[in-house]
């Protein structure tokens, strides 16, 4: 199975800085945040506590602690970011344990992949299948970053893209954080033109039409979305949380 590289795991304080300056933080800073990522931080708003949205009905009480939680599945290959921040100080949380889930290219969900049960309303009954692809636990490091190498999700009737997300609190079996993050639309379309995603087509619901998508922040919700480096395939995705810590 392949590996993270260095530069896919590590995060410089530049490129934090660089991603909270976009719009698809689902936290703003303050001045505050000079203390936790250096006097250079150009930032000018306050701190904001990430709203709270539903699990959703194919959250699976998993212990998978790994980076890579793609168990083979095609896509076109996601690095994605989350930094964990109290929102009440802005300092960033080591120790956090950052869960994340979402469905394949194809719009299903391991677990519940079953052939009836792919994407939509459903699930709920707990799963349906051993497999647990797209699944998986990071801790954050110190400077409260939790990094995971997945495919870019896929969709399913009656939503727009999205992962979900759970924060679960550090030395705690604690959840401080239930959500869901988003992509940026002319993105998506063009990532869903090739393959593997091509064959499904194009989501029926814009981020306009998802009640979730609204209740999560709009676009405070939505990834900040990057060229891997280096002329590696895919893309790297960032997006600061705060918690109630």
């Amino acid at each position: 199975m392949p590996c993270v590289s260095a530069d896919d795991r590590v995060l410089s304080r530049s490129a934090l800085i660089k991603s909270a300056g976009g719009a698809g933080l689902a936290v703003a800073f303050g001045a505050r945040v000079r203390d936790a990522f250096g006097a250079d931080a150009d930032l000018a708003a306050t701190c904001v506590l990430t709203p709270e949205v539903t699990e959703g009905p194919y959250w699976i009480d998993d212990k998978l602690t790994r980076r890579d939680i793609r168990e083979g599945k095609p896509g076109l290959p996601l690095v994605l970011a989350f930094t964990v921040v109290n929102a009440k100080t802005c300092r960033p949380i080591k120790g956090a344990d950052v869960e994340i889930w979402h469905c394949d290219a194809s719009g299903s969900y391991s677990g519940f992949d079953s052939g009836a049960a792919r994407g939509g309303p459903g699930g709920g009954g707990g799963p349906q299948t051993s497999s647990r692809y797209l699944r998986g636990h990071q801790r954050s490091n110190a400077g409260g970053v939790a990094t995971f190498l997945t495919v870019f999700p896929g969709w399913y009737p009656g939503r727009t893209p999205h992962i979900h997300m759970k924060v679960h609190a550090a030395g705690a079996d604690r959840v401080v954080h239930t959500g869901q993050v988003f992509f940026n639309e002319a993105i998506t379309a063009a990532v869903y033109r090739q393959g593997p995603y091509s064959s499904h087509g194009q989501p029926d619901t814009p981020h306009t039409r998802d009640m979730i998508y609204a209740q999560a922040g709009g676009s405070r919700a939505v990834v900040r979305l990057s060229k891997r480096p280096r002329g590696a395939r895919g893309y790297l995705g960032r997006i600061v949380i705060g918690v109630a810590a």
